[in-house]
């Protein structure tokens, strides 16, 4: 029963992370880290119907490993509404990224903390892939801890010429020092450096407290907002994976969250509506 956020949405609002489940029509992998309830397709369009959000993002979940067939039969299904992040592996070929692309993939992920069924070794198994979809405009999502390999994450960014996105603001987690630990400060620099693209998601993730409004979460919101407000998406992480046996957030309390982090209009208009526009190809 989604509640519509507290503050009014701009016109083409986008929810940036998303997932879709639905076991009898996409199997899932054996090697995989949970198994969800399904969630379809149908279910995530009524909930960005309830939020007032006009776009969305389905994002490849580990347990599908490299069958993208979920995610890419929603955005396929709904191109006017939906693109797909999809996973690939370290040999993908370019005609294989030409058909996702049809179906509206724009990116692919690269899941390094839950690998599940995810493919890539490291995050130097990259370099080959960024070629291939390079010429496609594409950009990588990656599922990192960001403050244990600052060093190696520049070096990435700057060597992959590409955009880089990254997941649940950092995936620092408040009981590691929070935005204070040195590679999340090193993460922010990065930020301001124009290297990466952050996620204001999972925001269950990385906090220290059992339930919403997570609010020790605020000062990572804050910090990346103020870090690189032309590059900062938000996401609701719907349907809240792995989080089943504590209590479940409202989304539209969770969105409505923005307006504490931001209160300027403008600057919410862009972060929900024309960031990921650029970034999504809508």
């Amino acid at each position: 029963m989604p509640r519509p956020p507290a503050m009014a949405m701009p016109p083409l609002a986008c929810d940036t992370h998303t997932h879709v489940f639905d076991a009898a029509r996409y199997p899932y992998q054996a090697t995989r880290g949970y198994t969800p309830p399904d969630n379809g397709v149908a279910r995530l369009l009524a909930l960005h119907d309830a939020l007032g959000i006009a776009r969305g993002v389905v994002v490849q979940a580990s347990v599908h490993g490299t069958d993208n067939r979920a995610v890419l039969d929603a955005a396929g299904t709904h191109p006017d509404r939906l693109r797909a992040i999809v996973a690939v592996s370290e040999g993908v070929t370019e005609a294989e990224i030409a058909a996702m692309h049809a179906k509206g993939a724009r990116g692919i992920r690269v899941n390094l903390v839950d690998k599940g069924g995810m493919p890539f070794r490291s995050l130097d198994a990259l370099a080959d892939v960024a070629e291939v979809i390079r010429p496609f405009g594409w950009h990588v999502e990656l599922l990192v801890h960001v403050e244990e390999q600052p060093a190696q994450l520049r070096a990435l960014a700057e060597a992959m010429r590409l955009p880089v996105s990254v997941g649940h603001i950092g995936y620092t987690k408040v009981a590691r020092g929070g935005i204070a630990h040195p590679g999340y400060q090193e993460f922010l620099a990065m930020l301001r450096d124009g290297l990466f693209w952050v996620k204001l998601t999972g925001l269950c993730r990385i906090s220290a407290e059992a339930a919403f409004p997570y609010s020790d979460t605020a000062s990572f919101a804050r910090a990346v907002i103020a870090a690189a407000p032309e590059r900062v998406i938000w996401g609701s992480d719907w349907p809240h994976v792995a989080h089943f046996d504590k209590p479940m957030p409202n989304d539209g309390d969770m969105l409505g969250l923005l307006a504490e982090w931001e209160p300027d209009a403008a600057k919410r208009a862009m972060i929900l509506s024309g960031n990921p526009a650029r970034l999504y190809g809508f």
